[in-house]
Order: structure tokens, then sequence, then C-alpha cells
């Protein structure tokens, strides 16, 4: 149910934001926006999921394609009681992951290449599963749609930049001027995206965490992948589109550029404490440690 809610409201602050963007050009245009929030809203239930494969490129293994990947995310798809999700491949050399679509029975799991080049058996087994407890904690829809709302933010900002540049001097009932507005909605905008993202994505990264580690029984094996999956991203060119689809993957894809100030507003929490919170889960009784060896996977 409180996933429910918080997708009624993601579509309803998409459906805001068109309208409020076509209401800066004068009532003629009320209409024609309301009816692409309409059209935007009916895109992001249904098809969020292929639109950000798409932004991607991601490409759908085949059967008999990878079928040591395809055999792992079986077992751990079985193990966490799931059907087993379709499985996309990107091709970036950063090492990275994330999971989409609409329910349990629509889920998609995207590896990027530099991920099944890189990682042993053990790490990888750590991240499928992780992306697993995305699907089974059913937070995927709304993060899914949360990018693709956050993707309308920058563009709607950047034809606001436009609009202020080459508005002209035109000014509504009131007096101001509409560029001025453009202009300001040009800023906001990709603020707001941000904190928008920021209420969603950190919360869930933990709960996947520790889906992962229960799902595999070896915290360990995906503490090791986080601080693999760190230092890639500091030192390789982003696999995310664009840094509003940043939150849907394992590690912020953008954690090497813009420094102190960018990881501020990042859309994951740290790496340190996320390591830290997993070892301490290794720690304790209840959980296997060392069950895969952590040799190089065949999944390249």
């Amino acid at each position: 149910m409180a996933n429910q809610v918080k997708t009624v409201f993601l579509l309803g602050v998409l459906s805001v934001l068109f309208v409020a963007f076509g209401g800066l050009f004068g009532e003629q245009y009320l209409w024609m926006f309301g009816l692409m929030a309409i059209a935007m809203n009916f895109g992001a239930y249904f098809f969020s999921d292929k639109i950000v494969l798409a932004m991607h490129g991601a490409r759908e293994v085949g059967r008999g394609e990878r079928t040591g990947l395809r055999h792992m995310v079986e077992d751990l798809a079985m193990r966490a009681g799931l059907p087993t999700p379709r499985i996309f491949v990107i091709d970036s050399p950063q090492p990275n992951a994330f999971a989409t679509g609409r329910s349990p029975q629509h889920g998609a799991i995207a590896f990027t290449s530099g991920i099944l080049n890189s990682m042993s058996e053990r790490e990888l087994r750590g991240v499928a599963a992780h992306e697993l407890g995305h699907i089974k904690n059913r937070d995927i829809l709304i993060t899914t749609i949360a990018a693709t709302i956050a993707s309308a933010i920058a563009y709607l900002a950047n034809m606001a930049q436009w609009a202020a540049m080459f508005g002209g001097q035109r000014r509504d009932d009131d007096g101001d001027s509409s560029p001025m507005k453009a202009l300001v909605l040009a800023l906001v905008a990709p603020l707001a995206a941000t904190v928008l993202q920021l209420a969603i994505s950190r919360s869930r990264e933990y709960l996947a965490d520790e889906s992962s580690a229960r799902t595999t029984g070896d915290p360990e094996g995906l503490a090791l992948a986080l601080g693999h999956l760190e230092s890639a991203a500091a030192v390789t060119e982003p696999a995310a589109a664009s840094p509003a689809l940043a939150a849907l993957f394992i590690v912020n894809p953008f954690s090497g550029v813009g420094g102190t100030i960018a990881n501020l507003f990042s859309t994951h929490p740290p790496i340190a404490e996320r390591i830290a919170r997993l070892r301490t889960m290794a720690g304790r009784s209840d959980w296997r440690s060392g069950v895969i060896s952590p040799r190089r996977a065949a999944f390249g």
C-alpha cells in the first residue's frame, strides 16, 4: 500500500510539472501540457522500464547466451522466491548494474559489460542478489518512475533555458516576464529532481543490501563487490545515460564526477556505511561466509 501511495504521488508530481510549465507560456498551452502529462503518466507506469533500458542501449540476453550468468540469476531468484527476471547487458566499461520493471513478474536486471568482465563469481552473486532484493521489495517501479520523472524534469529545464534566452520581452497579465519565469524553472527544476530522488533512493539501498545477504548467506561477498564498484566508478566513464538516471544503479555511476559538492546530493548512501553494515551482519553467527570461492566469474 505504501508503494502504491508513493507511485501515485510521483505520477502527480509529473502532472503538476508539465501543467505548470505550460502555464508559463499562457493559458492556451495548459491543455496541451495537460495531455502530455496524461501521456507521460501512462508511459511512466507501463513503459518506464523499457524507456530506461533503451536509453542505456541495453540488449537482452538470449536463452543460449551467457549460460553461467543465467544459471546464477535463476538460482538466486529461486532462493529469493521470485520469478527469474529478464537479463540485459549494457556495453559500458564501468562495473555497475540496476533492476527495473513494474512488478516481480515484469522484472529485469541489467549488468554492464564491465561488471561481467571484472568481478569474481562471489562478488557478482552479491550484486545480482542485491538487484533481486529491489525486485522482491517492490521498489523498482518507484525508482524507475522517479528516474523517468527526473529525466523529464531535466528536459523541461533545458526547454526553459532556451525559452529564457529566446523568449523575447513578452510579459504576462501580471507584468512578469515569461522568460524570467522560465529561467527560474530552469534553475529550480534540477534541484527538485535531486530532492525527489534523495527522498527515495537511500533507504532502499540498505534494504536491498540486507536482502542480498539473506539470499546468498554471504554478506561479505556483496561488501567486497561494493568496494570494487566504488573504486571503478571513480576512474571509469559513467555507465548511466544521464545523471537523472543515476539512482537506478547499485552504486552512483557519477561518484567520480563533481567532487564533494556533488556527493552531498548523491542519490546513494555512503559506500563505507553500506560495507560496514554488511560486515556487521557477516560477523553474526547466523550468516554463512565464504560459500563460493572468489574465482573470476566466466560471465564475460
